[in-house]
């Protein structure tokens, strides 16, 4: 299935966003709920001792399921479920953090003389529920969201892989119905933009949907602090479609840098002060709000700091996505830019000679103290010892290519501001320094110097004469400081 560049941006969204949450609430887990006005971070620490910015089981088993998909197996085969177990397992005997039922499960699967198989899973988490009739936990959802980047093209092989998938741990039906109604949330979000969680309704009996829709309708009007058992899956869905239905979606005003994709971050705040299991709460969430918003939504900010399980980053997680919604097959795509010509432009910023401005060739020739790089293009490989953080961007008119333009224009200038703040000489580049580059340049100049954008623009264009950014991007700079709509 071919994807435009904003489905792609939203698939990479929903592991990136899965992580995102996982991370924000790892240091809330198993806490009371926050108060509103008490601000939520990225902090780290809680009942692990995470780092700042570290992600916990919810993401580390969303990896696998991932890692699998990327080699391009049809999740529903034996050979791949296999796989997933095989990669838990391993995770699991080193994890400092596994849920109960998960650990169980996987405890047992690898005592059965086969191994750590996916019919020595199913057949633990079956035994579980018989003994105990417990199996519902929040484990099975929490990781589901790459199960959908692998059937974007195949509703119905979603339906059928989303609740396999659940089931090699999680037997419980409702952790099924749960992880089934999620994936096709997901699934409908990466293609549409829009988040429906009841759009996968008619996979389900009148009854048990009849039983769900009076789950969402409750959700949407309660808080996630309300639902104090949030271990419990149903309530973790809940939990996680409070956060979202209920957080109100900003409008798009560039002069208050507010925006209609803070959203993400505002939902995934709401998600972890409801408390109590607050990380997998937020995961869930996550993997609905990236698929939504994009992983360009997903502040640099946090992008900066997120790790985890297996030694991977941010960057690393879009990779995954990408290679995943690809089916598997290698990306051809050549971060050498053949054919673009001089790539080899690198200039000093107008107003402050510690931030250069340049093509993807400064990459191999940078200034001896740059030692952190916001880049709006793909690359490949960095110099060792540069902090990267990169930024969708893409060069093109059609607005739907952008769905997050304002946002990510003042985001990447925030990861400037940011890197500068703490002392350090930033690379600002795209492709060729035609227009993206200019136009994060012109940026950067109005927020922090005050400059007029035509000035700005005039400026960083005359700095860099290959430079013509285009209107989108220009008009984006002058709605940075033009009045808002009624003011005086």
């Amino acid at each position: 299935m071919k994807l435009t560049t904003a489905q792609r941006d939203r698939a990479c969204g929903v592991l990136l966003a899965t992580a995102a949450g996982d991370a924000l609430g790892a240091g809330y887990e198993f806490g009371p709920p926050i108060a509103a006005e008490v601000a939520v971070s990225m902090r780290g620490g809680g009942a692990f001792g995470w780092a700042k910015g570290e992600w916990t089981d919810d993401t580390s088993m969303a990896i696998a399921i991932a890692e699998v998909a990327a080699r391009g197996l049809d999740l529903r085969t034996d050979e791949a479920q296999d796989a997933i177990v095989a990669r838990w397992y391993d995770w699991s005997r080193t994890a400092s953090d596994v849920g109960n039922q998960t650990r169980h499960v996987l405890g047992e699967a690898g005592r059965d003389p086969r191994g750590a198989t996916a019919a020595s899973a199913r057949e633990a988490s079956a035994h579980l529920h018989e003994d105990t009739g417990r199996t519902a936990g929040n484990g099975s959802l929490m990781r589901t969201g790459p199960v959908a980047l692998a059937y974007l093209d195949d509703e119905d092989g979603l339906v059928d892989a989303s609740q396999a998938i659940g089931a090699l741990t999680h037997f419980d039906p409702e952790a099924g119905e749960a992880c089934l109604l999620w994936c096709l949330a997901i699934r409908y979000a990466v293609l549409t933009g829009k988040a429906d969680v009841r759009i996968g309704l008619r996979h389900l009996d009148p009854t048990r949907a009849a039983v769900w829709i009076e789950r969402f309708e409750y959700a949407e009007h309660r808080s996630p602090a309300d639902f104090t058992h949030n271990g419990w899956v149903v309530e973790a869905l809940q939990g996680a479609w409070s956060a979202i239905a209920g957080t109100p979606v900003p409008d798009n005003r560039p002069t208050q840098r507010t925006y209609r994709a803070d959203h993400l971050r505002l939902a995934l705040e709401a998600a972890v002060r409801g408390g109590r299991d607050a990380d997998t709460v937020a995961a869930i969430a996550g993997g609905l709000l990236g698929a939504a918003y994009g992983a360009s939504a997903v502040p640099a900010a946090w992008r900066r700091i997120l790790h985890g399980w297996p030694g991977r980053n941010s960057r690393d997680l879009v990779a995954l996505a990408d290679t995943v919604v690809a089916g598997g097959r290698p990306d051809p795509f050549e971060y050498s830019y053949p054919g673009y010509g001089d790539l080899s432009a690198l200039v000093q910023h107008p107003h402050d000679d510690q931030v250069w401005l340049g093509a993807v060739g400064a990459l191999s020739a940078l200034p001896a103290d740059v030692d952190a790089v916001v880049s709006l293009c793909r690359i490949g490989g960095v110099p060792n010892g540069v902090e990267v953080v990169e930024t969708r961007l893409i060069d093109k008119v059609n607005p739907d290519e952008n769905q997050n333009l304002a946002f990510v224009l003042d985001d990447a200038v925030a990861a400037i501001e940011a890197f500068r703040a703490e002392g350090r000489s930033v690379l600002v580049h795209c492709v060729q320094a035609h227009s993206r580059t200019p136009t994060i340049g012109a940026l950067y100049a109005v927020r922090a110097f005050g400059i007029t954008p035509d000035e700005a623009l005039d400026e960083v264009c005359a700095a860099l004469p290959a430079a013509s950014p285009i209107e989108p991007f220009r008009r984006a700079v002058h709605a940075a400081v033009a009045a808002e709509p009624g003011s005086q």
